[in-house]
């Protein structure tokens, strides 16, 4: 199994990333303010505008160190990515599965099962929980509506119909997120989900986690493999990781949504560490940000039984688990992708 090693964050937008023998050096104004060992690394995602000297990206790639590029909203912009891994044969029969519209439908079909188990799961939690605290007829009322898409899913003919039913039971999950939000329910308020930009902080949050969660699952299917780009559910688009995005959609409730609300819940972040832009977006400060990816860091360290493998992983390894499984199904050695339930 993989070890699960650290990710690097560089926070500060003035930030220079460069080389020093076996180490990354990270420069302000051309002064040193940190040094790390790139050893230690398993990735590195910057938030800077100044960039990262070539050397520093030719030793990331050649040392498998994803190395990432993102705005301070979260937002993907670039990615360094050294030699593909696994043999030709694994691509070409992702490629040829991909392109087959039965066998793409089947394995969207999968990732979607699982998105939507796992979203009624975190309702079906909170009502468990906070039964004293909770509007329960109104929430069972969604996790039944669930149950119903979870059917139509399983039963679907062709792909369009699953977004469809991904769709409409985004729309009813979302509808009550906001009573999942227990506490600083003045600071916190969501009325829905806004993406280009996030629109408050929830919503600021929720965007972040998702992109840090693509990240991953990118370099887990890297890899393990497999070509990030060619998806069965998300459609192929030039610098989109449609597989990424494909295997992200199952850990987004249990893994992203469940920790924004930890957050909030247990007052690790309050609504005084965000700013508005001109555009209407709301951005995580400084400060609030390294709370945020202190306790994802925490997070991903955390263990759960996986339920497929019957063993104890991390949920850090969640991605990579999925990813060999997923590689496993391509290669014909199981006879179907198994999605992640979390329960």
């Amino acid at each position: 199994m993989r070890k699960l090693l650290n990710t690097l964050y560089i926070m500060n937008e003035k930030s220079y990333l460069t080389l020093d023998g076996e180490n990354i050096v990270i420069k302000k104004e051309g002064k040193e303010i940190g040094r790390v060992p790139l050893h230690n690394l398993e990735s590195i995602v910057c938030m800077s505008y100044v960039g990262a000297s070539p050397a520093l990206m030719g030793k990331c790639a050649k040392n498998n160190i994803g190395l990432s590029f993102v705005k301070p909203t979260g937002q993907f912009m670039a990615r360094i990515s050294g030699p593909s891994y696994g043999n030709i044969l694994l691509r070409k029969q992702q490629y040829r599965l991909s392109d087959d519209q039965a066998c793409a439908r089947n394995y969207a079909r999968n990732f979607i099962y699982g998105k939507l188990y796992n979203s009624r799961s975190v309702v079906k939690r909170a009502v468990r929980d906070y039964a004293m605290r909770l509007d329960c007829n109104k929430l069972n009322k969604v996790c039944e509506h669930i149950t119903g898409q979870i059917e139509n899913v399983k039963n679907a003919s062709s792909i369009d119909e699953i977004r469809g039913y991904e769709g409409e039971t985004a729309k009813e999950y979302f509808s009550v997120f906001n009573d999942l939000i227990l506490q600083q329910k003045q600071e916190f308020i969501f009325e829905g989900r806004t993406r280009r930009p996030p629109l408050d902080a929830v919503n600021a949050m929720l965007s972040f986690s998702y992109a840090l969660l693509e990240n991953m699952c990118c370099s887990a299917l890297e890899l393990v493999g497999l070509d990030p780009y060619a998806g069965f559910m998300h459609t192929d688009r030039p610098g989109r990781h449609s597989l990424a995005l494909d295997l992200m959609e199952e850990l987004r409730a249990p893994l992203a949504d469940r920790f924004v609300l930890t957050l909030i819940n247990k007052k690790v972040i309050n609504g005084k560490g965000f700013v508005s832009k001109e555009d209407g977006a709301v951005i995580m400060e400084g400060e609030t940000r390294n709370k945020f990816l202190s306790a994802w860091q925490s997070k991903k360290q955390e263990t759960i039984v996986h339920p497929y493998l019957n063993e104890k992983v991390e949920w850090g390894m969640l991605p990579y688990i999925q990813a060999l499984l997923l590689a496993r199904a391509i290669r014909g050695d199981i006879d179907a992708y198994p999605p992640f339930f979390w329960r």
